[in-house]
C-alpha cells in the first residue's frame, strides 16, 4: 500500500505558524501530546491544523486557541501596551513528536 503523501509547507503556512511558545505550563502540556505554538491573529483552527502538519509532518488530533489581550504597563514612569497575541495548543495524534528545537522542515 502507498503511504499517503503529507502536503509540502507553503509560503502561507509560516505566515499562520509564528513560533513556538515554550513556557513552563507549555512544557507540562507536553507530556499529553501538545505543543503551544504563536500563531497569526486571524489563524482559523482549520488553517493552524493545516500549516502544523505541513511544517513538521505530523498528524494533529486538536486545536485550541487562546487570544491574550495586551496588558498595560508601565517602563520607567512611562506607560505602554503589550501586544494581544494568539495562541494555538495543537494535540497530537498517539506516537507523534515535535522537537520545536530542531527548527521546521522546508
Amino acid at each position: 500500500m502507498a503511504k499517503k503523501q503529507q502536503a509540502a509547507p507553503d509560503a502561507r503556512h509560516y505566515d499562520i505558524v509564528l513560533a513556538p511558545h515554550i513556557t513552563e505550563k507549555s512544557t507540562m502540556l507536553s507530556e499529553s501530546n501538545a505543543v503551544v505554538f504563536k500563531v497569526a491573529p486571524k489563524a482559523t483552527k482549520p488553517e493552524i491544523k493545516a500549516a502544523v502538519e505541513a511544517l513538521f509532518n505530523v498528524k494533529v488530533t486538536n486545536v485550541n486557541t487562546i487570544v491574550s489581550k495586551g496588558k498595560s504597563k508601565k517602563w520607567q514612569g512611562r506607560p505602554y501596551q503589550r501586544s494581544d497575541m494568539k495562541k494555538a495548543i495543537v494535540t497530537l495524534a498517539e506516537g507523534q513528536t515535535i522537537d520545536i528545537t530542531e527548527g521546521v522542515r522546508g
